[in-house]
């Protein structure tokens, strides 16, 4: 099974994702580094949970942090397709991408977004 995600993964497609990622733009952007209802995901990998500038985060983002959390395409991996499971008390109100490929393909957009 995680050999499996991980190649998902190593298969994702940045086209692709930019195109999946319309379903995030209504919460979130990835161009200006502004925070919108959720905080931006420009630099989102590598970056520390809950550690964007001036966006208050949830109590369940604020632990996930405090774990130690660091988005990157792993822990990414694991929150996209349920983020509420993930990560409990979160703010945000999306359900998940259920799609894995879809998955590997937001992920893989997101890390051109630096």
């Amino acid at each position: 099974m995680v050999m499996a995600a991980t190649q998902a993964l190593a298969d994702g497609d940045a086209a692709a994702g930019e195109k999946v990622f319309i379903k995030c733009k209504a919460c979130h952007e990835n161009e200006q580094g502004l925070n919108k209802i959720g905080p931006t995901l420009k630099g989102i990998v590598g970056r520390k949970s809950a550690s964007v500038e001036g966006y208050a985060y949830s109590d369940g983002a604020k632990a996930k942090a405090a774990g130690g959390l660091v988005w990157d395409e792993a822990t990414l991996a694991a929150y996209l397709p349920d983020p509420r499971a993930y990560m409990p008390g979160t703010k945000m109100a999306f359900a998940g991408l259920k799609n894995p490929r879809a998955v590997a393909h937001v992920i893989a957009y997101l890390t051109t977004k630096p």
